[in-house]
Order: structure tokens, then C-alpha cells, then sequence
């Protein structure tokens, strides 16, 4: 049976400007309270009233605490309780509700929203969602940036029951295109009017789109030659459609006619959230309410946040380490500010935030930036500061002895009285330099920590920590915790918690959650200490991928353990010694699967490099390095005869006719630059090797593909040089 809606416009009902007419395909949605939608003029105004007349009930899926004059909740809701994400905003509300909740200074109007002002802001973008058409199950694509407005709209979707396909502005347009059809998203929330003229130029030839939603900026800005008769709205557009309809819900349900409503499951798909790049087959991670209910839920055992605390964010809000914390921060009463990578440095300070969640490069750029104001003082003040920062380095070494948190791979089997005297002499060599290193945070740690904030701690994920970074921040007093998980995890694993901050690792699991080690060829679990592949389970973990059973099933076993991808090792259990707290953490060695992770978060498939050096007649073989690094790098094995020859062409040959070894790295350079100038990534340092990748070698397969793992492994050692 197919129904209609019957909306009529009352004297009052909506200030502002009429809006804009919305096309709705005709479409039938089976079963009961099904909706039939007309096709309109772009540019004819949409008449919306506060009372909708329906023909047959209206189907409203809820989130059950959120909406709780639908579905009453007695008191306080508590955690147990949440069904779906949006429930956690009324919980909030009524703990926090005049508290500041988030800042977002760098947009145009600049917002200042409380807790009580974002639940309804929530709120008024969910049923303005439901009133442009918006129904359960429905892909909507979320192309956005990090802003308060994009948290509105996440919510607001996931509030009505849809399905929220994100991404941000800076992915390619042709990745974009790709994500929205695989995704079957049949409508658009996008940052600006700019950043959607980009995407109609293709997307209307080849999707269907409902109706659009700008977030920033003015629709008039929108070209109307490419979007046809389709509606757009603005942000506020929709919070006044919002409002206007959630005048009439409560009366219409309270009389029992208009609405059938249904709660929000935990087990419903809440976002699609795509890994792979435009090359193969898109891979969209379904993560439903109960995978991030579970990182709401556990995340406080490695970050206590309390309220009135401030975190300052600057990760896509799209990426699922940022996303999962933001939910999180939101229960504890916190204030979160919008920042840039550009406005970083100048609100470290402006806001001194107790936490700071970002990726490895933050802080490999904070450290920078501190070496370089000591390397240009005068040279009493350099030597000054070196040496109090080694001083410290010494002290915190002896420290984590005495306390037990050195990493260990193996099981401590010296005896009690060796271990005893070890503990003493940590003791005693980090008493005798406790005084200095008090001198260092009196002199320099306390104007580094008034320049950079983060008064509790930075919490760092999206790759792993170098180890000088750990030791510097650690040896300064600033608290870094390094984290691990996936976007098929929703996406934290492990992480280290302040109390048990080792070095080197990214901590214990979260609760309910399995980690096991094993063998990469057997598939057989190792003992702790042992190398291998890394495998999980727990609540977190993902649903599957959309539309890809294959790649579902290659992934997830049947007892539901999921296969990382990457290598590593648990800490062994020790009852005494220098190592006794660190047993059972996670430690990273690598990846087994080609993807590249650098500090920046961004993922490198290494294969599109390869093949397009490979087509250079000077380079025999090549693999792409760079995991947890700034930059790419490449260790090169050159044809020696053309490089020979390319190089008496540019006569650069030296009086033996044969070529330097700079000479060299700057031709295979220049060559690779030529190669690779139309790819995504571009290679930085390389690294000559004299000897042929081979099966005989360990370093091919029988296949004749290289190891990567194998080849990264024999040159570590040349390949940290690279990056020095």
C-alpha cells in the first residue's frame, strides 16, 4: 500500500526565507507506513506546517533514549541502557546541560553550543532529515570536513534510523563518486556550495540524489545547471524544518495516530566507512550502533577525562579514531575546540587543553619545532638544555627499571637477588639525578608545557610512535599514550593507560576484547613473545564490508576473529623484575599486508608506485617503505648496465667509466620523480641495493614476488638511516 504526506503551510509556523521546493523521486518502500514522494520544481518553495496529516501511520525509527517522549526513560539514563549512539546526547544533557560542549571558532558563524543546545540542535536536524524525506535504512552521504556541524549532522542522521556514508573534503572526486554509488547513497550532506559543484560535474549523470544538504556557506551559490529540478537546503533550513515538525510529534503519537514508531537496534548498521582508495574493489566497513557503543563504553580506562576538562581536535571527524573519541569525550562533560593543522601551534596555547588526540606526526612536528627553538639560542642556553633533556632521558630510563616497565620480548629468567640488585641500582642512579632533572622541568619542561598545553596527556593512534618521540615527551614530563585498532574496530584495540604508560608498546586491550598471535603461514596460535599476525575479537568488531562477502569472509573466521593484517607480539608475564607491569600489552612490528601507514594517518597502497617506477628501463626491482614515517622512501635495485649508459649520455661518468654512488641516487631519483609524477604519493629518500631481490635470498617467493616484509626486515637498519 503506498501512502501520501499532506503537509500545509500555517501563518507563523517557519521564519526566514521560503525554502526550497525538494524532489522526491516517486518511490515505494514496502510494507506498512510506506511514503510516496512527488518530483518538483528546484526553485519552487517547500510549504512545510507544524501539523502533518498522513493517510496511513508515518514508520519512525528511534533512538529510544534520545527521543525519550516517545519511548519514556524513567531518571538518569545510565550507559547499560544506550541502544544506539544519539542516546548518549540525552544522557549528557541532563548531566551537563549548561556546560560548554564544543567551540568551533574557524567557521563562519563561529559556535559556542552547550550540551542542552546541542541535543536539540540534534534533535531539530533529525526530524528536519525525516520532513525532507529522510528514512530508515537510506544510505545518506556525510562529505564533510571537521566542524560542530558535521557532529550535528552525524547524529542527526544516525537519529532518524538511516545510514551515514562519510568522507572528507580532500579525497579525490572520483574516489567520492565511487564511494556514494557503491554505497547506494540516494542523498548528500556536503561541506560549501564549492565543494559540491566539484562533485555535480559527474555525480548527477551517474547517481541519484534525492535532495542535498550545505552545511556552510549560502545555496544561491549552488549551480543551478547542474543540479536540475533536485532540492538543496541549507544547514539552517533544516533545523527550522526540524523544529517546525517537532511541534507536531509528540501530539500525533500522544493521540495515537500519524506515527508508528520503532527503536533504534544496537545490532542496526550506523555508517559506512570505506578503506580502500579508487584502485580494486571499495571496501565499506559496516559498524553498527553496539561497535561504537562499545568504544563509548571503555574508552575511560585509558583516557579519565573529567568534566570541564578541554580536548582540542583536529583529525578528520570522519576518520574512526577521531569520531569514536569525540562520542566518548561527549559523555564525561568536556569541552572540545575545533582546531586546524594551520591554527595547531597558536591554540595549543590559547587553550591549554588537558588532552590532544591526534596521529604521530603532531608530535614529531611539536618535537621538532622544540629542537629548533633550542638549536637557534645562544649556545650557554643550548648546551644548557641538551644537556638537562639528557639528563632526563637517563633518569626516566632508570625510573621505568625500579617501576617495572621496561619491555621485555622474552621471559626474565635471572634470578631474584640479579633482579633485586638491578631494582636497587635503578634506585639509586635515578635518585642522584632526580635533582637535575627537577633543575630541567624548572628552567625549560615548564615553558615547553606552558607553549604546548596538554596538561593530562596526548593520546596518539593512526600508526606507531617513534621511540625517540616516546622517550623525549616522556623524559619533559608530557604524557603520551600510544594507541592501536583498525576502522574495521570502530576502531580502538589496545592502548596505554596512564598508569602503565610502557614504552614501546600500545598497551592492554580494551575490556571484552581478544587478542591473539599467530602464525603467519600455519595459522596456529604462538606463545607470548613470539612473532606473528595479529588476530582479534570482541564487540568492536565490525559487521563486515558492505556488499563484498569475499572480502568479508577473508577477514572475519567463523568464530568471529579478524585478521589485522599486521605483525606483532604480547609482552610475556613476569613476577618480578624490570619488566613485571608490562605483561599481556601488544606490541607492533610492521604490517603483513602492503598498506603503508604514515604519521600523517594517510594509507599508501605501494603497488601503484612500484608499477609505475618499474617502467623505468634503470631500475630492476623497487619496494616502497615508509610505514610510520613522514614520508615515502624506496629501496631501489638498479639496472647497472642502463644506468651505466644513461649516465655516459649525460656524461656524468667519472675517469674509470663508472658512476658515483651520489651520482647515482640523484639519477635513480630524478628517474623515479619522472615515473611517478602523476601518482598520489611521491617517493622521498632511496636507498641503492647492490644485490637482486631472490628466491634463493629469502626475499622472493616461489612466485617470484617480492617479501616485503622479509626485504624490510634484512635492511632496517639502512632503512632508519634513510629517515635521520
Amino acid at each position: 500500500m503506498q501512502t501520501s504526506l499532506v503537509a500545509k503551510l500555517k501563518p507563523g509556523v517557519l521564519d526566514g526565507p521560503p525554502l526550497l521546493g525538494f524532489l522526491l523521486p516517486r518511490r515505494s518502500i514496502g510494507g506498512p507506513g510506506t511514503i510516496s514522494r512527488r518530483r518538483c520544481s528546484f526553485w519552487r518553495p517547500l510549504r512545510v506546517s507544524s501539523e502533518i496529516e498522513l493517510d496511513e501511520p508515518r514508520i519512525r525509527r528511534c533512538s529510544p533514549i534520545l527521543e525519550s517522549i516517545l519511548s519514556p526513560v524513567d531518571g538518569f539514563a545510565t550507559s547499560s541502557e544506550w541502544k544506539a549512539v544519539p542516546d548518549i546526547w540525552r544522557s549528557s544533557a541532563e548531566r551537563y546541560g549548561d556546560r560548554i560542549a564544543l567551540v568551533d571558532p574557524y567557521h563562519n558563524p563561529q559556535s559556542q553550543l552547550t550540551y542542552k543546545q546541542l541535543e536539540q540542535e540534534i534533535l531539530d536536524f533529525s526530524e528536519g532529515l525525516r520532513v525532507v524525506g529522510a528514512i530508515p535504512d537510506e544510505k545518506l552521504a556525510l562529505f564533510a570536513d571537521n566542524s560542530c556541524r558535521w557532529l550535528v549532522a552525524d547524529q542527526g542522521i544516525m537519529a532518524t534510523g538511516a545510514i551515514n556514508v562519510v568522507r572528507g573534503t580532500r579525497s579525490a572526486v572520483e574516489e567520492l563518486l565511487q564511494i556514494y554509488i557503491h554505497s547506494e547513497s540516494s542523498a548528500i550532506v556536503v561541506e560549501n556550495p564549492e565543494f559540491f559543484n566539484k562533485l555535480a560535474v559527474n555525480l548527477f549523470s551517474k547517481a541519484n540524489v534525492r535532495f542535498i544538504i550545505i552545511l556552510w556557506g549560502e545555496k544561491s551559490c549552488i549551480d543551478a545547471n547542474m543540479v536540475h529540478d533536485v532540492p538543496a537546503f541549507t544547514y539552517d533550513e533544516i533545523i527550522r524544518l526540524g523544529k517546525g515538525s517537532r511541534q507536531s510529534v509528540p501530539h500525533s503519537f500522544k493521540e495515537g495516530h500519524g506515527y508508528i514508531h520503532e527503536s533504534i537496534k544496537s545490532d542496526d548498521v550506523a555508517t559506512l566507512m570505506y578503506t580502500s582508495g579508487t584502485s580494486g574493489n571499495p571496501k565499506g566497513v559496516m559498524l553498527t550502533h553496539e561497535n561504537l557503543l562499545h568504544q563509548i563504553k571503555n574508552l575511560w580506562d585509558f583516557v579519565p577525562a573529567k568534566p570541564g576538562d578541554r580536548f582540542l581536535s583536529m583529525l578528520p571527524s570522519w576518520h574512526a579514531y577521531e569520531r569514536a573519541s569525540e562520542y566518548f569525550i561527549f559523555t564525561l562533560g568536556v569541552e572540545q575546540v575545533y582546531t586546524t593543522v594551520k591554527n595547531l601551534k597558536v591554540d595549543l596555547g590559547r587553550y591549554q587543553p588537558q588532552y590532544l588526540i591526534s596521529v604521530p606526526l603532531v608530535y614529531e612536528t611539536l618535537y621538532s619545532a622544540i629542537q629548533k627553538q633550542i638549536s637557534t639560542s645562544s649556545a650557554v642556553r643550548k648546551f644548557v638544555a641538551l644537556a638537562l633533556i639528557h639528563i632526563s632521558l637517563l633518569y626516566m630510563d632508570a625510573k621505568r627499571v625500579y617501576e617495572g616497565n621496561v619491555l621485555a620480548q622474552k621471559q626474565d629468567q635471572r634470578s631474584a637477588i640479579i633482579l633485586f640488585f638491578e631494582w636497587l641500582r635503578g634506585i639509586i642512579v635515578s635518585a642522584i639525578l632526580w635533582p637535575l632533572h627537577l633543575l630541567g622541568r624548572k628552567l625549560l619542561y615548564q615553558k615547553i608545557h606552558n607553549a604546548i598545553g596538554i596538561t593530562k596527556a596526548g593520546i596518539s593512534g593512526g600508526g606507531s610512535l617513534p621511540m625517540y618521540i616516546d622517550r623525549f615527551f616522556e623524559a619533559i614530563g608530557v604524557k603520551v599514550q600510544n594507541g592501536y585498532g583498525l576502522t574495521e574496530t570502530s576502531p580502538v584495540l589496545a592502548a596505554r593507560k596512564p598508569s602503565c604508560n610502557v614504552l614501546g608498546t600500545v598497551g592492554h586491550p580494551l575490556r571484552e576484547t581478544e587478542i591473539k598471535i599467530v602464525d603467519v603461514e600455519s595459522g596456529e596460535e604462538l606463545l607470548a613473545g613470539s612473532k606473528g599476525i595479529i588476530k582479534v575479537r570482541g564487540p568492536q568488531v565490525m559487521k563486515g564490508y558492505y556488499k563484498n562477502p569475499s572480502a568479508t569472509r577473508k577477514a572475519l573466521d567463523e568464530e568471529g576473529w579478524l585478521d589485522t593484517g599486521d605483525i606483532g607480539w604480547i609482552a610475556p608475564n613476569n613476577l618480578m623484575g624490570p619488566s613485571r607491569n608490562c605483561g599481556g600489552m601488544l606490541v607492533l612490528e610492521g604490517r603483513a599486508k602492503d598498506t603503508i601507514v604514515l604519521t600523517t594517518g594517510e594509507n599508501v597502497e605501494p603497488s601503484e608506485l612500484e608499477e609505475a617506477i618499474m617502467r623505468s628501463s634503470l631500475i630492476q626491482q623497487v619496494v616502497v617503505v615508509g610505514q610510520d614515517q613522514r614520508r615515502l622512501g624506496a629501496l631501489v635495485v638498479p639496472n647497472k648496465d642502463e644506468v651505466i649508459e644513461a649516465a655516459r649520455k649525460l656524461s656524468i661518468l667519472d675517469s674509470s667509466s663508472e658512476i658515483g654512488r651520489d651520482k647515482m641516487v640523484e639519477l635513480l631519483r630524478d628517474e623515479i620523480r619522472k615515473w611517478t609524477s602523476e601518482c598520489s604519493f611521491q617517493i622521498g629518500p632511496i636507498l641503492i641495493v647492490d644485490d637482486p631481490f631472490t628466491i634463493d635470498s629469502g626475499l622472493m617467493t616461489p612466485t617470484m614476488k617480492v617479501r616485503r616484509d622479509r626485504v624490510t626486515e634484512r635492511y632496517s637498519d639502512e632503512i632508519a638511516k634513510l629517515y635521520m
